[in-house]
């Protein structure tokens, strides 16, 4: 399941046709980041360059010149070195990089300092998205002072800088079709890991273990690395929003919280559940679930063309505090709690967020200050929770300590939304049915 080189193609051919005349695009790769003495992370590709690219290696960078006669697109990236590939890998070189990407002019990266800045010579704007490396800034503005140096011999710096992001990110907001289905295939995968951690769990189980297992699984379907950090929570953990340190035993009677999702061809998953570590909902948790339950199927359900952003996010504050008052958390009026915040101690996140190649993916949730509707192609997640901390002395002991969050991604859709991570139960029967089977 890959994105074809004609998509990969036609993506660029749309953002040029974004572009003034004149003007010039410049796009860096990721970069190799240390770890710890010689070590480095993983490699994970820029997300704006793998978008418009496929070309999964550091050190280059991608130019778009629309208009251009000898070839709108022209890359740097690593040469071919055969000792270099025998360490590290295979190199697709500037060759490759024409032959395999569809690319219309390739160079050594070594060679950018001294053809870039002909490239620049005589365009009036530069798109690029300023302040992600600050090398790369250095060098353009090296670039731009030797163009200017030059001027008395009829060279023509550029005069405008606009930020790429813009136009660049509203394109990857809308998933066409090869990304949608990337991402129902990430949700599922994603969501069967979770199951394989209901299975797995009970009583005395390390949090990491279960971490280990959705890894696991994870990598046994093509996903070595996750979207981010996973999250397992047991008990009080669960009401710290982004816990990653994993290293406490689940306890009989305690809910576990598991955020988590993998990344495939660098499309994420993102997906939460919260169930009993023993298998059996009590009373208390039972009532908070099903609360969260509720909202969320309410949001999902209202998340459709042409509804605002904020009003997916309004409807599960309503129903969040109208449930929280029922029982007794919450002890004003419902228009009171609202105005005056008073869900925040329980409830103090967004419903959710776009969701794409990055897991906090890009794009305006606001156009000319206004809240814009959701359209088609577009997705989101959609996770209220409720988090009552083990020290909130105006609540019963009964409830402190529940922290309950459910997350699932949502395709909008011509007619409505698809629930891309269905694949993982979420209602209480179904829950403690598979974790009675595991």
């Amino acid at each position: 399941m890959k994105i074809s080189q004609e998509r990969f193609k036609q993506r660029r051919i749309s953002l040029m046709e974004q572009m003034a005349p004149e003007s010039i695009a410049i796009i860096p790769s990721g970069q190799m980041i240390t770890r710890n003495n010689d070590a480095e992370y993983p490699f994970r590709q820029n997300s704006d360059f793998y978008y418009l690219t496929g070309f999964n290696e550091p050190e280059a960078v991608l130019v778009l010149l629309p208009g251009r006669k000898e070839g709108e697109t022209v890359m740097f990236c690593r040469d071919r070195d055969k000792l270099m590939e025998i360490w590290n890998g295979y190199r697709a070189g500037p060759e490759g990089a024409v032959r395999d990407y569809a690319i219309d002019e390739a160079h050594s990266i070594a060679e950018v300092d001294n053809i870039l800045p002909q490239l620049l010579d005589g365009m009036l704007r530069i798109y690029y998205s300023i302040g992600q490396y600050d090398d790369l800034d250095q060098q353009i503005r090296h670039w731009l002072n030797l163009i200017r140096s030059k001027s008395r011999q009829g060279a023509v710096a550029p005069t405008e800088l606009v930020m790429l992001d813009h136009p660049l990110h509203e394109m990857r907001l809308i998933k066409d079709e090869d990304e949608v289905a990337l991402m129902r295939r990430a949700g599922e995968i994603s969501a069967l890991g979770h199951v394989q951690a209901m299975k797995l769990c009970k009583p005395g189980v390390m949090e990491y273990q279960l971490e280990a297992e959705i890894l696991h699984y994870f990598a046994m379907n093509g996903c070595r690395q996750p979207a981010y950090s996973t999250i397992v929570g047991g008990g009080e953990n669960a009401c710290i929003l982004h816990y990653i340190e994993n290293s406490e035993p689940l306890q009989n009677g305690d809910l576990v919280l598991i955020d988590a999702g993998c990344e495939l061809d660098n499309y994420a998953g993102d997906i939460t559940r919260t169930f009993p570590v023993n298998g059996h909902f009590s009373d208390e948790q039972k009532a908070i679930y099903e609360l969260v339950l509720k909202a969320q199927k309410a949001c999902i359900e209202l998340a459709k063309p042409g509804v605002l952003w904020h009003e997916v996010h309004d409807e599960s504050v309503k129903i969040l505090t109208e449930g929280l008052i029922e029982l007794g958390l919450l002890t004003g009026s419902l228009d009171d709690e609202i105005s005056a915040g008073g869900y925040r101690d329980f409830y103090m996140h967004r419903i959710g967020h776009w969701l794409g190649m990055d897991v906090h993916d890009v794009g305006d949730y606001k156009i000319d200050g206004e809240w814009r509707p959701l359209r088609p192609g577009m997705v989101m997640t959609v996770e209220p929770g409720i988090y009552i901390a083990a020290d909130n002395e105006k609540v019963e002991p009964r409830w402190r300590g529940i922290g309950v969050r459910i997350e699932d991604d949502v395709l909008i859709t011509e007619s409505g939304c698809e629930v891309l991570t269905s694949a993982v139960p979420k209602e209480v029967a179904e829950i403690e049915q598979l974790m009675a089977a595991g």
